[in-house]
């Protein structure tokens, strides 16, 4: 049995030498500058082992860490592996964090030295100095010696096995700092295996799979679920430096991708293209994401013929937890994100802690089934032992989503817990708002939060982004022209009551709503000249 990533990686590459591993489309290559074309196992394997002897040589060893900031290159990989085959774990950093984001990640997490882009070397060492932190960068292409560690490896003479750190992963931090997600290589290794695992409609084919994904490697479903399935399988890995909308089914096609990654916003923005003859000449057999639009759904599945399977996974759970649509029927466009399966034992509970009926909202909580609740699961937020032992209370994974279940066993994602909006005694979820505005010709996105209200404690305030540019006196007309649609399409206290037209959303370094700061937002743009006053047009209906 394998015990580490490098392990497994080291094992296929000596099965399958001269097979593709790796797989840069034309894209990719030219946002790079690197050389098109595919990187065999076997050509992996020898670049992996000589990073691996000079990270050895440089005294780096069990328990350091060691930052990687490579947007989604091959490096990457080969500096993972390398450095988990000495049971160093990486940090990856994204590369969209500035000075203050760096300055946290480098102080929290303590790493002596970052593998980065030569451009953005310098900032890395400002930050560290703001961090007070002893620090050196290395240029991922220097084929030069390793700067030397600073500090003997703290878990020297231990065994480097399942338990062994193998990646630090933070958050989003949608509603405050991130956290570092201490993940092993247990957790790493068991993601492959349940996705080489999958049937249905995702069954996985041995060495035989192409999967593509534009998602970011400084994310759990790059590192844990693409990277580590073809690890486990066998097959390549197409990996996007970003997603292009408009060059993303040419590259699936270079590449002869067969299975495809997603996140909600990209089905949405292949549809706003004009529809082709060429939209189904690709090899892809399923997607794998998280996060379509329901309005969306079976339009993208019936245009681009291969279904986009929903599931549900946190950074902390993994695939220990990962719930999954992979079975008919999958409920096409109803946010279904299929049944519990026998791994995990799932509740949903109100605001008290007690279980909600059928086809009712509650709060999502999952633990593995059997002895070991945490097993496979994150193994704490790093420095926070009080915020682990808070997600954890009752011997329960508090997830913050709100889940509903009906009679069949089906769950339904409704919002996260803290986007709810409580609007004279009715819950509302932000997603469920931001679905529908996103769908007016004049919106290019929307955010949704509570603003106060004196009578009926929250209203509903929608910021919106513009497709156009809008002057003032065309606020009033596209303002009420949303809140008409939503009318048309939501119960009347879900319209908004405010529509704020706004410059650009609040967003985190990975591009999701910055939840906390959106909230803050809400609470000043009512009374502002660019904040329309809409609540006189939401009148219950009939």
């Amino acid at each position: 049995m394998h015990a580490t990533v490098h392990d497994v990686f080291r094992a296929t590459a000596a099965r399958t030498p001269g097979a593709e591993f790796l797989f840069t489309e034309s894209v990719t290559a030219a946002a790079y500058g690197i050389k098109a074309g595919p990187i065999r196992w076997g050509e992996a394997a020898v670049e992996v082992e000589r990073l691996r002897a000079a990270y050895a040589r440089a005294g780096y060893g069990h328990g350091h860490r060691v930052g990687l900031l490579l947007e989604n290159r091959p490096v990457f990989l080969f500096h993972w592996f390398a450095l988990n085959a000495l049971g160093v774990s990486v940090v990856p950093i994204n590369a969209e964090m500035r000075a203050a984001e760096l300055a946290y990640l480098i102080g929290h997490s303590e790493i002596g030295l970052a593998v980065t882009l030569p451009v953005r070397a310098a900032d890395l060492r400002a930050a560290a100095t703001e961090a007070g932190v002893v620090f050196e960068t290395m240029d991922a292409e220097a084929t030069g010696a390793v700067p030397p560690a600073k500090t003997a490896p703290p878990r020297v003479g231990e065994a480097i096995g399942l338990s062994t750190e193998c990646g630090l992963l933070y958050t989003s931090g949608t509603t405050g700092r991130p956290k570092g997600c201490i993940l092993d290589n247990a957790y790493f290794l068991h993601a492959g295996e349940w996705y080489a695992a999958l049937d249905g409609v995702c069954g996985v084919r041995p060495d035989a799979e192409r999967v593509i994904t534009p998602l970011p490697l400084n994310h759990m479903n790059a590192m844990a679920f693409s990277a580590m399935v073809v690890l486990v399988e066998g097959g390549c890995l197409v990996q996007l430096d970003r997603f292009h909308p408009t060059t993303w089914l040419r590259s699936a096609r270079e590449s002869r991708a067969t299975i495809a990654h997603y996140l909600g916003v990209m089905p949405a923005m292949l549809l706003s293209a004009p529809a082709s003859a060429a939209d189904r000449e690709h090899f892809i057999r399923w997607g794998f994401g998280a996060g379509v639009d329901r309005m969306n759904h079976a339009p993208f599945e019936a245009r681009f013929g291969f279904p986009l399977v929903e599931a549900w996974a946190m950074t902390e759970t993994g695939a220990a937890a990962c719930v999954m649509a992979h079975r008919e029927p999958r409920l096409v466009g109803t946010s279904c994100f299929g049944r519990r399966q026998d791994y995990v034992d799932i509740r949903l509970v109100d605001d008290a802690g007690r279980d909600v009926p059928i086809d009712a909202a509650g709060e999502l909580l999952v633990r593995s089934a059997g002895d070991d609740p945490r097993r496979y699961f994150f193994s704490g937020y790093l420095k926070d032992e009080e915020a682990t032992r808070e997600v954890w209370a009752g011997g329960w994974f508090h997830t913050g989503d709100l889940v509903r279940r009906d009679a069949e066993g089906n769950f339904f994602f409704v919002d996260r817990k803290k986007n709810v909006i409580r609007r004279s005694g009715e819950n509302i979820s932000a997603v469920e708002v931001e679905s529908v505005l996103n769908q007016h010709p004049a919106v290019k996105a929307s955010a949704v939060a509570a603003t106060p209200d004196a009578v009926r404690g929250d209203e509903v305030l929608a910021c919106i982004v513009t497709r156009d540019a809008v002057s003032g006196h065309e606020h009033v007309q596209i303002a009420e022209s949303i809140v008409r649609h939503a009318l048309d399409q939501l119960a009347y206290y879900k319209a908004p009551g405010y529509v704020a037209f706004v410059q650009e959303l609040p967003l985190t370094a990975s591009q999701k709503i910055q939840r906390g700061q959106l909230r803050e937002l809400a609470q000043t743009l009512p009374g502002q000249n660019h904040c329309v006053d809409t609540r006189a047009m939401k009148k219950r209906q009939g």
